[in-house]
């Protein structure tokens, strides 16, 4: 038997999970009373992808919904903030970036058990697989172009004229961020990893002066937006939990290690294929597409801005092993991750040693 791709067990919905059950009348009643324009019955199914935010597709005859809400049980101080997300969202929609409309956001934990917001269905394609099987290379070329031109887009959005200069601190981003996920990784340890730890030393004290800020999305990747049916365009963003104000050479990056990741570990990875005959840009032709739109310069600080990705999704992915420990994870491959912190953690201290480390 094959194993499943990424897109077969990521794509569609699911039942809901037990242990991401609620009561579907009081939703309902709420729905009812704050979702202009809706009409029941409503009928509950559960996205397979997604490790966070519990995240549920809502059908009803005329139109569908999709919910996200904070996991239940124990959780990490200032994660799954999803007042956050519905506040970026709702802002970036009023200004045509591509983002799903908001409807309403509950903070009443007595409706479904924990704070959520609803917005609509985006109807499209979510592409979970890198190499983008199936695509001629001018189909490929053009979704990566797309791609790169939606995040310059984000990173060139005025910040202040959407009013969220109290979306997060300008200035120190780096900083900042180290200081959390550091925190975080460390309430989640699971086991000594010498070069997680070589990285919570070195990363403070290297950061680069510039401190360029804007809305940064933080988990920028492929399948973290929705592209036309047809066509290679970007409708919606998604996943916005991790976004605030910060450096976008920091968000930019992000996904540019989908160039660099360690293929062995699990992660997707762009490191072991020809880019060429597949139609998809190098690592340095997409870094030279952003910089023509942004007019930003990445140079010589990438292997530090590598070494913090690298230590950054160990973090992340550190908390989700954290998670599946506590009993709340939200996704069934969560407990897979375990296996992915230490090469990443090493990949980011490769990275810190390029950029002088010893």
């Amino acid at each position: 038997m094959t194993e499943p791709t990424r897109q077969e067990m990521f794509s569609g919905t699911k039942e809901v999970a037990d242990t991401h059950k609620f009561d579907e009348q009081r939703l309902f009643d709420y729905m009812s009373a704050h979702v202009e324009g809706f009409e029941g019955p409503l009928e509950v199914r559960q996205f397979k992808g997604g490790q966070s935010n519990p995240t549920y597709q809502l059908v009803t005859p005329k139109q569908k919904y999709v919910l996200r809400r904070k996991p239940p049980g124990k959780l990490l101080p200032s994660a799954h903030a999803v007042d956050r997300e519905y506040r970026v969202i709702t802002a970036l929609y009023s200004d045509g970036f591509p983002v799903p409309r908001t409807y309403c956001l509950c903070e009443d934990e007595d409706v479904i058990g924990t704070m959520f917001y609803i917005m609509e269905m985006m109807d499209g394609r979510i592409l979970w697989d890198l190499l983008l099987p199936g695509m001629t290379p001018d189909e490929r070329a053009a979704i990566y172009k797309a791609k790169c031109e939606t995040i310059a887009r984000l990173h060139k959005t005025d910040y202040m004229k959407l009013d969220l200069e109290t979306f997060g601190k300008p200035g120190n981003y780096f900083a900042r961020q180290i200081s959390r996920w550091t925190k975080q990784y460390q309430m989640s340890e699971t086991e000594e990893i010498v070069a997680m730890n070589k990285l919570i030393e070195w990363l403070p004290e290297n950061i680069p002066a510039d401190d360029t800020t804007t809305i940064v999305h933080g988990d920028y990747r492929l399948d973290n937006m929705v592209f036309h049916p047809t066509e290679p365009r970007v409708i919606a963003v998604l996943d916005w939990e991790l976004s605030t104000l910060g450096h976008p050479l920091g968000d930019f990056t992000y996904h540019l290690m989908s160039w660099k990741m360690p293929s062995a570990d699990g992660s997707p990875s762009l490191s072991n294929s020809d880019l060429t005959s597949l139609g998809i840009p190098t690592a340095e032709e997409y870094t030279k597409m952003y910089e023509e739109l942004t007019g930003f310069t990445v140079g010589e600080n990438l292997d530090f801005y590598f070494a913090y990705n690298f230590f950054r999704l160990a973090g992340i992915l550190q908390g989700i092993v954290g998670r599946v420990r506590d009993g709340t994870a939200s996704s069934a491959n969560a407990a897979e991750n375990a296996e992915r912190v230490r090469p990443l953690a090493e990949a980011g201290w490769h990275h810190a040693k390029l950029a002088g480390a010893s």
